[in-house]
């Protein structure tokens, strides 16, 4: 796909990595709607910020409406809150749910007659190294983007037909909030993954994996559950 020129809503848009994406399809020459649930925290020089809630349907349906010539939907917004599958609230573990799933699937209805009646574009999917490994400790979030790469792969065949190219983006530890407990040298730069994200969606990546981490995990998934 090409971005210079393309129109583009990424949610989340307003820091960590959705706001590298943001700004960086800026400076590739796209327009920018830059999606939050407080637009005004959206502080990027060129872009038009969006009100936005992935879970709320009706703030979705009015996002398309708002911004219908977009021709590029980059669904990043999400939702860690540490909840456990067992011993959690049941309420936490469907609040990551609702963003990290339902709200990229709702999004992703909305926006495909949009993107089909623009002459066609791409999806983005942000997930990460655990829609493939599964810890205990991260159970319920690993399980919302393990969700959401089947909603990914599902996607992309639906939608070829219509135009639409649909690539995931799987990276570890990135440097931002959501991962503030973890040490530095573990962690990606946002910018760099970024970068490497929008490189895969200009080539018409299937698949894009941005880090060590995360290729290792891939290779392994053949192997069995507890094995070494």
């Amino acid at each position: 796909m090409e971005l210079k020129n393309a129109v583009a809503l990424v949610t989340g848009a307003n820091r960590g990595l959705g706001r590298h994406l943001a700004s960086q399809l800026v400076e590739r020459g796209a327009k920018v709607y830059a999606a939050a649930r407080r637009p005004e925290t959206v502080d990027l020089p060129g872009v038009t910020p969006l009100r936005l809630d992935v879970t709320d349907e009706e703030s979705i349906r009015k996002a398309a409406a708002i911004a219908a010539d977009t021709t590029l939907l980059v669904n990043n917004a999400g939702l860690s809150n540490g909840a456990s599958l067992f011993t959690g609230e049941v309420d936490a573990v469907r609040a990551e749910m609702e963003t990290n799933f339902y709200g990229p699937l709702v999004l992703t209805r909305a926006f495909t007659p949009v993107i089909e009646g623009n002459g066609g574009g791409a999806v983005l999917n942000v997930l990460s190294v655990l829609s493939w490994a599964h810890p205990a400790a991260l159970g319920s979030y690993a399980a919302t983007k393990a969700a959401a790469w089947a909603l990914t792969d599902a996607s992309r065949e639906e939608l070829a037909p219509r135009g639409i190219a649909v690539s995931a983006l799987h990276v570890g530890y990135m440097d931002t909030d959501m991962a503030a407990h973890v040490p530095a040298d573990q962690k990606s730069d946002p910018a760099e993954v970024a970068a490497l994200a929008l490189r895969g969606v200009a080539d018409g990546l299937p698949e894009i994996l941005a880090d060590d981490l995360t290729r290792r995990v891939k290779k392994g998934l053949a192997v069995a559950p507890g094995a070494a």
